[in-house]
Order: structure tokens, then sequence, then C-alpha cells
């Protein structure tokens, strides 16, 4: 099944997609809750809501503004360098362990909403990544049980401020600024993709412009082997989400670089999750393009 958290007249809640349509889950079940934590940790039984779906009243996706799957993650862990031909163009030698990050709450937003390219700094760069949101917690979890821990997929924009993130061989500035990280909107359960969701398309797009694209099949580290190598060092919780890295054809390798520019759209997706897709503002222009929303 395909989940979208939305804002509808009702307020934030938990909604299946059904091609155009959509169901409030919220409005069937209160245990649901208005984000998908209610089903990550069991609170409300999706088996049995799947039997009151069919019958239930739906509404259009226009009438969904999409939201974060988790409202508030405790966690949010990115994978720096997973793609080799990403790695050969960023200039880095192949890495034995993963170049591992976290994002904060302020830097998230979901997808709809605007992706902000801030004053300071004209290079913003997109990254389409595949993001793995865990279900089941736990420490020192084995690779081959790994994926047991996963609730579903979605979609990852990681937008990135490259003069920022190489100020430092930290890449905690160009990777944290407000709204540069657009999150879903859908999220799609494993059973619906292939196991450790291997051999997707992955794509970013502005408009018929095509920026990346490759297959999942390539990630150096699998998500199994992700789950696994973070679990050694922090216990993994229900709602954590982590991003699995972007493949070649970021911006600031290409010759000119290629910036996100204000005024365009961003599009990322993963062949089988669905689009993400955001308007890039300048920051000294949000308020005006909030007003005119």
């Amino acid at each position: 099944m395909r989940f979208r958290v939305g804002k509808s007249s009702a307020g934030f809640g938990v909604h299946v997609v059904d091609g155009d349509e959509a169901v409030n889950l919220t409005a069937l079940d209160p245990a649901v809750g208005e984000d998908l934590m209610g089903l990550i940790q069991g609170e409300a039984d999706l088996d049995q809501l799947s039997g009151r779906i069919a019958e239930a009243t739906k509404m259009s996706l226009d009438a969904v503004t999409p939201a974060l799957p988790v409202a508030n993650p405790g966690k949010v862990i990115c994978l720096g360098l997973n793609y080799v031909d990403h790695i050969k163009e960023g200039g880095y030698d192949i890495p034995e362990y993963p170049a591992l990050f976290l994002r904060v709450q302020n830097s998230l937003m979901p997808a709809g909403a605007p992706m902000i390219r801030p004053s300071c700094s004209e290079r913003l760069d997109y990254e389409v990544e595949l993001m793995v949101i865990i279900g089941k917690g736990g420490k020192h979890i084995a690779e081959a049980d790994a994926l047991d821990h996963v609730f579903g997929y979605t979609l990852f924009n990681d937008g990135s401020v490259r003069d920022y993130q190489r100020k430092t061989h930290q890449w905690t500035p160009g990777k944290n600024f407000d709204a540069t990280g657009a999150i879903g909107p859908d999220v799609v359960t494993p059973d619906e993709l292939p196991e450790g969701a291997v051999g997707l398309k992955i794509e970013s797009r502005v408009g018929d412009e095509i920026l990346q694209s490759s297959t999942t099949s390539d990630m150096l580290w699998s998500v199994a082997k992700t789950i696994a190598t973070i679990s050694e060092f922090t216990t993994l919780e229900p709602g954590d989400m982590i991003a699995m890295g972007t493949p070649p054809g970021v911006g600031h390798a290409k010759t000119p670089p290629r910036w996100l520019r204000p005024g365009e759209t961003v599009d990322v997706e993963i062949e089988g999750i669905g689009i993400c897709s955001n308007p890039i503002v300048a920051e000294e222009d949000i308020a005006t393009f909030e007003a005119a929303e």
C-alpha cells in the first residue's frame, strides 16, 4: 500500500493513495494518529483497516497537502557517498566505511513545499535519494535480519549548499540549511518493491532537463548493510530515517555547474515509489511566496 501524510480540512492525518484519490485512514480509526507513527508502532492495524478502505469516502489528491511522513523523526542519518560514479565526480576516494552525517529537523520539509535557496549562497544543489523509514528499532542488528526493521521507503531530495559544505571536512553546514531536504510524499511498504529496494530507476529533473538518472542497484552499501552498520554505534528507533546517498549527475560536478535557481521546480523520482516535487524559492522572497499561496 502507499501512504501519504496530508493536510486536509480536518487537519493532519494519514492517507492511503489509490490512483488520483485518497482515503483518510485517520478518519477511519483515530488510533492511526496524525502521522505514520501510529502504524509504525502498531497502535492501529493496517490489515484491519484495509477491509474498510474500499467503502470509505474518497477525496481527490488535490485536496490533500503533503506533510512529513513522520512529524518528528528522532534521527535522520544520511549516506554521503554510496554510488561509485558520484564518488568519482566529487573527487573522493572510494571509502571503506560509509560517509555518514545527520540532518536536523529545521532542514527538512515535505514534498510540495518551497526549497529555499539561502541569501548567502547561489550554490544550491540537488540530490535524489532513496530514504528508508525504520519500523522496528534495535542495536547491533545483523545484516541478515536488517530488512525486517524497515517499515517503508520514500523519496528524499538532499538539497546541498555546496560552498558551505566545502568550508570544512565536516559537511554539517552545507547539509542543514533551513528547508533544503525534501521528503515524501508517498511511503511504500517493502512488500510492494524488490527486496531492499534494489533495481529501481532513480532520477532527478527540472522540467524536461534530466539531471540524474541511475538505478538503486548501483549502491555500494545496500539497505541491509547500512542498517547493520549504523546500528553498531547507535540504537535505531521506530520512525528514524536513513537516506541512502545519491547517484552521479549532481550540479557541482557539471561544467559549468548547474545550480538550482528560484522559479524552477525540481522533481526527484524513484520507480515504484513516486515523485517528490518542490519549487525553488529565494530566501529573501519566501514571505512573498507564502503570502501568495
